[in-house]
């Protein structure tokens, strides 16, 4: 069964999309603490996200990205605001799809739906039909095809090996993981390792990066990470684990 999350502050629509949820063969939850929505959702351990835009402490936006640093999972935008540049926004900020409000219920459920099959189901890419392929988030771990990120240790983990990160090397490991497969910018990776108090630069990227892959190779993990020359770098993990 698959488990919906939905972050939507408007009791009466929650409600509907919740019980909405449930009458498809979903199981559905709704966030109640809109200051840090990030503990609920990683203890429900959702599949999809419904995000709305406009919401108390943080916009939907915010919780977006912050959704994002952490997962693969899908996201679905909600939102009143109909404006070509909400949507960019919405898609750029790492949005899957968008819908304006009134919702169209049967509309929604067609998206949704269309979502599930192409991360998990029929349409799905090979190595990505389970939450944990996608880099779901699970109670402080993020996983991509058998190697394990422990976001709150600090620790990297794969076929029964573990290997301690820098903060500089946990924050790189979190963004190629979320994007396996796929060549990251070297720009998304400058931006993850920024910070308020430190200035980082090009360089120190290149040594950064090169320090995570002498931790993969610990692990077993030869050339995990690819240079893409102009563009960036790409993770690529092998299926399984070695024997």
């Amino acid at each position: 069964m698959y488990r919906i999350f939905i972050v939507e502050d408007d009791d009466k629509i929650a409600s509907i999309l919740k019980n909405n949820m449930n009458k498809y063969g979903f199981e559905a939850a709704a966030v109640k603490q809109f200051r840090d929505i990030m503990p609920e959702l990683e203890a429900f351990e959702p599949h999809l996200v419904l995000l709305d835009i406009n919401l108390p402490y943080f916009d939907g936006y915010y919780w977006c990205r912050q959704i994002r640093a952490r997962s693969r999972i899908p996201i679905i935008f909600i939102s009143a605001r109909a404006g070509e540049m909400d949507q960019v926004m919405a898609i750029e900020n790492g949005g899957d799809d968008y819908i304006t409000k009134p919702i169209h219920l049967d509309l929604l459920m067609a998206k949704v739906k269309s979502v599930l099959r192409r991360t998990y189901g029929e349409y799905a890419a090979p190595g990505s039909t389970t939450a944990a392929d996608t880099g779901a988030v699970s109670h402080g771990e993020l996983s991509a095809n058998g190697l394990h990120l422990f976001l709150n240790r600090n620790e990297l983990e794969w076929s029964g090996l573990r290997v301690e990160l820098t903060k500089n090397e946990q924050l790189l490991a979190e963004c190629l993981m979320r994007q396996s497969g796929v060549v990251v910018s070297r720009e998304q990776l400058l931006e993850a390792l920024w910070d308020d108090v430190q200035f980082v630069d090009d360089n120190t990227l290149t040594v950064n990066v090169t320090r995570l892959r002498k931790k993969l190779e610990e692990l077993g993990l030869q050339k995990a990470i690819e240079t893409v020359r102009g563009q960036g770098y790409k993770l690529t993990i092998p299926k399984g684990a070695p024997r």
